[in-house]
């Protein structure tokens, strides 16, 4: 039996771990800080813990963030790193760093298996879900590596924001994930705010309900298309959770959301969903009028698509998207064009990819056909 890898806890896991070592709860919170604060994994040099406590975990456990195999930096310092998650998969990790914060972008899966037409990390399918020691070792790494490159003093935090956008559906792997995120909230661990952690969906509803309950922070929900008609093709996920059924879980989520607005994102796509007749629909579908469902307080969030060559579309012109966001914001929606970064070194929104073992031949399932646009209601003409 291996060694029980200790980023796999969150701190109450840590203190039954502790306890059912024989020693006391309250000692998972000075090891939680040793690991995290200090990112540490040396048990030897963890000098007020119990010596009985450090032989215990000298024997049984670790402290190990997945293997690097590679780090790539871009012109415009965002850092991408690759990390081995075993048996011929292996997953990215991008920190961005701004004059206010640092946000890192973490994996959640090897590949995806939701299969978005614009999404890289789709077209490469799906392996499986990363556990929790994996989650939170990307962070664990980049924090720790990114104080060591930049310098910082005692208590100087190099990652102020993150957000489960990498690689996978994070709501698709809710077990591993909740952990994960009481982790990076917890004081003695990141002490993250609620605001400044982000889940990003593709709308798997239920567990958007589940996540309101138990571990609300910021939700982003990629949206990409304003009727079941067009979503259906780019999000296949939209054909078992369709836009009113969303929205619902959406506006339920608000009463519990740590900001007053969720984040709706939608990819720019050249001929597919950008027209002004799809602007118009898309503000009458956040105010309610297009589904059955309240009007939802919401940032539009506007990504410029990275192209990959697997995907067979184009990112919109510069001159559509603002014509597109100007309508947006005529319409009193609050609406941002993201700046790409990183795409010198496919870092960008939509181009993470790494290595993935495909176990669901999502390649083979996905309809390589040109994409219609249907601007009102579900079906084809």
């Amino acid at each position: 039996m291996g060694a029980v890898n200790l980023l796999s806890f969150d701190r109450e896991g840590l203190s039954d771990y502790c306890e059912g070592l024989g020693e006391k709860r309250f000692r998972a919170q000075q090891l939680f800080r040793w690991l995290h604060h200090e990112g540490q994994s040396d048990f030897t040099r963890m000098h007020n813990l119990a010596r009985s406590l450090r032989d215990k975990l000298g024997a049984a456990a670790c402290v190990r963030a997945p293997a690097l195999l590679g780090e790539q930096a871009s012109a415009d310092g965002t850092v991408k790193w690759l990390f081995d998650v075993g048996q011929g998969n292996a997953v990215e990790t991008v920190f961005i760093p701004e004059a206010e914060r640092g946000t890192l972008c973490i994996s959640s899966q090897a590949g995806c298996a939701v299969g978005c037409r614009f999404c890289a990390t789709g077209h490469q399918g799906f392996s499986r879900n990363l556990d929790t020691a994996e989650i939170v070792g990307q962070l664990w790494f980049a924090e720790h590596r990114l104080r060591q490159k930049l310098q910082l003093r005692g208590g100087e935090r190099a990652i102020s924001n993150v957000v489960m956008m990498g690689m996978g559906e994070p709501l698709q792997n809710y077990a591993q994930l909740l952990p994960s995120l009481r982790v990076m909230l917890d004081d003695h661990g990141y002490g993250l705010s609620r605001r400044r952690v982000t889940v990003s969906t593709s709308g798997v509803v239920p567990m958007i309900d589940r996540l309101r309950g138990d571990c609300p922070v910021a939700l982003a929900v990629s949206l990409h298309a304003p009727n079941d008609a067009l979503r259906d093709q780019l999000v296949p996920l939209n054909r078992k959770y369709p836009l009113a059924e969303l929205l619902r879980a959406c506006s339920r989520y608000l009463a519990a959301a740590p900001r007053d607005f969720i984040t709706l994102e939608y990819c720019m796509l050249q001929e597919v969903n950008d027209t002004p007749e799809l602007a118009q629909q898309l503000v009458r579908l956040v105010r309610g009028l297009e589904v059955d469902a309240p009007a939802l307080s919401c940032k539009l969030n506007l990504i410029p698509f990275n192209p990959f060559p697997a995907s067979g579309l184009q990112r919109s012109t510069p001159q559509r998207i603002s014509a597109f966001a100007e309508l947006l914001q005529r319409a009193g929606i609050v609406t941002t064009v993201r700046k790409t970064r990183g795409d010198d070194i496919a870092a960008a929104c939509g181009q993470l990819a790494g290595e993935v073992q495909d176990r669901t031949q999502v390649l083979q399932r996905m309809r390589r056909v040109p994409i219609a646009v249907h601007p009102v209601g579900r079906s084809a003409p």
